[in-house]
């Protein structure tokens, strides 16, 4: 009996154990589940994340590898080009001999070998320029693909602010309802003990359901931006997104000044920024382009050589030879040189030169245009960051001011020094305030974002 109660005994501990396991497990789980779903997205993570997964990066990525099937396929023209053949034939009826060349009547079979290999050895260097036009060709699919890995990234920056904007604006909300939530109960007990009148607990409860309706509204703006966002990462939809504002140092520790406007170089730099470099390898494609067409002016010369056997019978004769003394026998060989002079082909030629050589100015007229514009841009995002820099710093103050001025106007309405409307009025002052600094601080993070990019920095790592 003594025996049974003890293992009674460690059965229970056992299962109590086997619980307690089953709960931390389950606890620990939790845990990384919360941390995994609670992990925050900086804005350099969002915009890695849109370049490793937009469709338009990956449709340039596939361009720029045809670039480069082109080239090789240039290269490959100043090869060589070998062919070889097989043919066999039955002739039934009246057919010609070809061991007398003479027409006959029995049915026969014919069986040819043939291998050729010809060289271009001229032709008005047209292969050459193809060459160049073909890794200029690269060149630009690769100054494309960072174009488009910049654009996606620049596209995710201005979702992601507008999500950070509304985000604040939500928290923003909250605070005020809960602030007039508070005010109206604290109205409510005033009016209790005959401090306030009936009035003054309704213009309050109606700033109490405008707090509530606005922060509806904005929650709904916030989901719209969020969906923007996602759509913009290629992040799935159906998946939670925490995004956090990180300010950049320079945001972060200006304090004012007037600093001058830098050199040209120092802002749009040609030789990284990957749309001019995109423009300018354009230009050099059609330059090689034109070259190649007017090269259909000039002769070409080719070599070629060859050799070629038969083997022939007569169905139902066993005298023929064997097929090996055919081979041997009917073996001949040759080697020609072809000059191509072009004479007329109806105009074409010149159309095509002409058409050629338009392109190319076309393709000046483009990068000599894009210069001017990025250095417009440029400058533009530098006079801009300088100044929503400055905006963030009088709007601090702006803040500061009108948070203190709330809280008189808010004591002095406890006092019944004041009215609702005098409350209501500072405090969406203060609201406006504080929305207007947050879009400060976040057009300030964009415009430095931008002065990156036209400076030929890569906006989307780390």
């Amino acid at each position: 009996m003594k025996r049974l109660f003890t293992s009674n005994t460690e059965s229970q501990s056992y299962r109590v154990f086997i619980c307690r396991s089953i709960i931390l497990c389950f606890s620990v789980s939790l845990c990384l589940d919360s941390v995994h779903a609670q992990t925050d997205w900086t804005m350099q993570q969002c915009m890695q994340y849109a370049v490793e997964h937009n469709h338009e990066v990956k449709r340039a990525e596939l361009e720029l590898d045809n670039y480069k099937a082109s080239k090789t396929g240039a290269i490959g023209r100043f090869l060589p080009s070998l062919d070889a053949s097989i043919g066999a034939q039955y002739n039934f009826g009246r057919a010609i001999d070809p061991e007398t060349n003479g027409y006959t009547d029995v049915s026969t079979f014919y069986n040819g070998y043939s291998l050729s290999a010809s060289l271009p050895v001229f032709d008005g260097f047209s292969r050459v320029h193809a060459l160049k036009a073909a890794k200029a060709s690269v060149l630009m699919g690769q100054s494309a693909l960072r174009q488009q890995q910049d654009q996606t990234a620049l596209n995710v920056l201005q979702t992601y602010t507008e999500v950070m904007f509304h985000q604040g604006l939500v928290k923003m909300a909250e605070e005020k309802l809960q602030e007039t939530t508070l005010l109206l109960e604290q109205t409510r007990l005033f009016e209790e003990v005959g401090r306030k009148s009936a009035a003054d607990v309704a213009q309050v409860e109606s700033q109490q359901a405008e707090a509530d309706y606005e922060l509806t509204r904005q929650q709904n703006l916030y989901a719209t931006a969020m969906l923007e966002m996602k759509k913009a990462m290629g992040f799935p939809l159906t998946d939670s997104l925490s995004l956090v504002f990180v300010p950049t140092e320079e945001t972060a520790g200006f304090h004012g000044g007037n600093p001058e406007f830098p050199r040209r170089e120092h802002i749009l730099n040609s030789e990284l920024s990957s749309e001019l470099q995109q423009a300018r390898y354009q230009v050099q494609t059609s330059k090689h382009e034109w070259h190649q067409a007017r090269a259909s002016l000039l002769p070409a010369l080719s070599l070629s050589t060859g050799l070629s056997t038969t083997y022939y019978k007569t169905l139902g004769n066993d005298a023929a030879e064997s097929f090996r003394n055919q081979m041997k026998n009917n073996m001949g060989e040759y080697i020609g040189a072809t000059l191509s002079i072009p004479l007329f082909n109806r105009l074409q030629t010149i159309t095509s030169i002409r058409r050629a050589k338009n392109n190319y100015q076309i393709a000046r007229e483009a990068y000599e245009q894009k210069q001017l514009e990025l250095d417009k841009l440029s400058r533009e995002a530098w006079q801009d960051w300088q100044g929503y820099l400055k905006q963030t710093v009088q709007m601090e103050k702006k803040v500061e001011a009108d948070s203190i001025a709330y809280q008189l106007t808010r004591r002095q309405f406890e006092e019944g020094l004041s009215t609702a409307i005098d409350l209501h009025t500072t405090s969406s002052q203060l609201l406006n305030s504080k929305a207007t600094l947050l879009q400060c601080q976040l057009m300030a993070m964009v415009k430095e974002q931008l002065v990156r990019y036209y400076n030929g920095e890569t906006i989307w790592t780390e």
